[in-house]
Formats: structure tokens, C-alpha cells, sequence
């Protein structure tokens, strides 16, 4: 049975499926999830206001909106919040239906999905492996759209800044998915949201979902130029945002230590397992994030396939990169988890690879 039927990782159940362990005995490292597990306050909230489900949500999430707006110092006229950031990637590019759109290769697949389901045009913009998958130089884009992960998935890497600046002044129009952006320290002098909030022609996408571990409650936003945020409001289903949604975004915005602990934890634990995996004998690209691009070399007569199978009899889910356009059979994909778990995944590693 294929481990990645619906192009995704974090599926569970088909793994359970097809290998007869049942989901709580998984270890997952195929989804990019923050391994601290969700905040108490939203077992807290889910526990306290269950009952307020019994009410339409707040067709306009103003309470979310107020409380983004004061965290990013952005106006809450320049948001726009969606069911995680997959609806508004689809909602931006269908509204927008940009004619032609530049994608770095490899990326996201969902980016060249909304473009093809809105009938428009990708133009791949490779990424190199010699240049460690980033992208080195600004596209000559002209009057296309470029749509761009910052940090870029699968690859973990940021857009380098000189690149970013380049396309704004040049007038280019721009798409920025910041899924991943929240794990950086240094986020806020990163982050293209500001820029976003004052240019018609930026838009930039963030999840709530992976940085706070709610994957199952779907909750992320979009920062444009207001002009833009209601020409994408009223294209946008009603109430897609529930009630608990809501809540839950508003109160994690709150949980600065969580934040700090979840920072401090992945400068820690990135360069030690990139560490632990080069001595394995495996090609480990920088990532700026929290997971990691990883390749096999050809002597272990192993691709990134057969691996992802040898490590679900261990209970371990990878991800296989060579799914992604501008990756070969030897890549393949890791979260990075707290201590315990990654010892346990190159303990499994180890006698995968021997």
C-alpha cells in the first residue's frame, strides 16, 4: 500500500492499514508538528467552552484578527483568517488567478495545485543541489507571479533577504507561504508580513497549526493590503473558521514561554541530530527550520522508498522526498522531535541502513 496516498505525511491510519500498528504506537516523523504537543490552554479552553459550540462562530474573527494585528503590528483590516493555510493558498491563487506563476523546484506541492485548478500556468525555478537548495538569485519574473515557501518545504531554507528585497523593488507581485516561519528566532526581522500589509502586489500566508501542534483544529491567516483581504473575504466560504478555532488561536498568540521553550529547544536539537545523521553516512542539507532534507548515498543500495518501508516495521514514519518535482529516489524527509524520539529514529536508522 502507498504510505503517501493523498500526497501528505501525518496519515496515520493508511500507515496502520498497511502495517497493522495501531496509530498511538507511530512515531511520526513524515509531519513537520511542533514535538511539544499542543499548549495546556487549549485542552483548557476545549474543556471550559465546549458547550459554546452551540453558537455560530464570528463570521469576521475579529477577536483573532485584533489579537494577530497586536502581536505583528499590522492593522486587523490587513488579515484575513482561513481553515489553515491550505485554504487560503487555494483562495488566494483562485481569487487572484495569476496567469503564469514562478515555483521553485522542489516545493510544496499544493502551490502548482491551486495554479493548475485556477487555470493558470507554472514555470519551475530550480533549486539547486550544489547551492544546498536555496535559492541564490531573484527570478526575472516580468509580469508573472512568484510563489515562494519561507522557509521553503521540503527544503527547509529560507529566501534569502537580498532575494526577497530584490523581487519587492522591482515590483514584482509575490506570494509568501511563512508556515514554518514561526520556529526562528529571529522571525520578526524575517518575516515579509509588513511589507504584505502595505503592497497590493505581496501577499503572505501563515499557519497557526505547526508551530502550536493543532493540525486537527485547521487555523491559519493571510496578511494583504486591505483592498485585497476584502476582494478574498468575500470569495471565501462563510464561517470556514469555527468556533474553537477562534478561541485557540486567540490564546496561544498569549503563550510566550511556550514560544521561548520551543526555540530554544530546536537551536538545541537541529545541529545534534544533523550530527547524528551525518555519521550515519547520510547527506544532511541546512535546514532554517524544523525539519530536515536528507539523502542516501549510493552506496547503501537503498532509495528513499524502500527506506520509508524499512522504518514503518520499526513504527517510524519518513517522508519520501523523491515525491517532490527536483528530487531524486536517494531524498527523503525528517521532523525534527524531542531527544528520546530522535535517538529511538537513529537507533531504527542504523540497523535500516546496515
Amino acid at each position: 500500500m502507498e504510505l503517501e496516498r493523498y500526497g501528505h505525511g501525518g496519515d496515520l491510519l493508511t500507515a496502520t492499514e498497511a502495517f497493522g500498528r495501531p496509530e498511538e504506537d507511530w512515531l511520526d516523523y513524515s509531519s513537520n508538528m511542533n514535538p511539544f504537543g499542543p499548549p495546556e490552554v487549549v485542552g483548557e479552553l476545549m474543556r471550559e467552552r465546549w458547550r459554546d459550540i452551540a453558537r455560530y462562530p464570528d463570521p469576521a474573527a475579529r477577536g483573532l484578527r485584533n489579537k494577530l494585528s497586536q502581536a505583528y503590528g499590522i492593522p486587523p483590516e490587513s488579515i484575513l483568517v482561513g481553515n489553515g493555510a491550505a485554504e487560503l493558498i487555494d483562495l488566494v491563487v483562485r481569487e487572484l488567478r495569476p496567469a503564469e506563476t514562478i515555483l521553485a523546484r522542489p516545493s510544496f506541492t499544493e502551490y502548482e495545485d491551486a495554479v493548475r485548478k485556477a487555470g493558470g500556468r507554472t514555470i519551475p525555478e530550480p533549486l539547486l543541489r550544489e547551492c544546498a537548495f536555496e535559492l541564490s538569485n531573484a527570478p526575472d519574473a516580468g509580469e508573472r507571479t512568484v510563489f515562494l515557501g519561507h522557509p521553503n518545504n521540503p527544503t527547509g531554507r529560507i529566501v534569502p533577504a537580498r532575494v526577497l528585497d530584490a523581487l519587492r523593488l522591482s515590483g514584482t507581485r509575490m506570494m509568501l507561504d511563512e508556515a514554518f516561519l514561526d520556529f526562528l528566532p529571529d522571525e520578526e526581522g524575517i518575516s515579509y508580513i509588513r511589507h504584505a500589509a502595505e503592497s497590493p502586489r505581496i501577499q503572505v500566508i501563515r499557519s497557526m497549526t505547526k508551530f502550536y501542534a493543532i493540525p486537527g483544529i485547521r487555523l491559519g491567516f493571510l496578511v494583504a493590503h486591505p483592498d485585497i483581504v476584502r476582494r478574498l473575504k468575500g470569495a471565501q466560504t462563510h464561517w470556514s473558521v469555527n468556533f474553537l478555532a477562534q478561541l485557540i488561536g486567540e490564546a496561544v498568540l498569549d503563550e510566550r514561554a511556550y514560544a521561548e521553550r520551543t526555540r530554544a529547544w530546536l537551536q538545541e536539537e537541529r545541529p545534534w541530530l544533523m550530527g547524528e545523521l551525518s555519521r550515519l553516512g547520510l547527506t544532511v542539507f541546512p535546514s532554517d527550520t524544523n525539519f530536515l532534507l536528507v539523502s542516501l548515498p549510493g552506496e547503501t543500495g537503498m532509495d528513499a522508498r524502500r527506506l520509508q518501508r524499512a522504518m514503518a516495521r520499526h513504527g517510524i514514519l519518513i517522508r519520501d522526498a523523491s515525491l517532490f518535482d527536483g528530487l531524486d529516489a536517494s531524498c527523503f524527509r525528517l521532523a525534527i522531535r524531542l531527544r528520546r524520539d530522535n535517538e529511538r529514529l537513529i537507533r531504527a536508522l542504523k540497523e535500516a541502513l546496515s
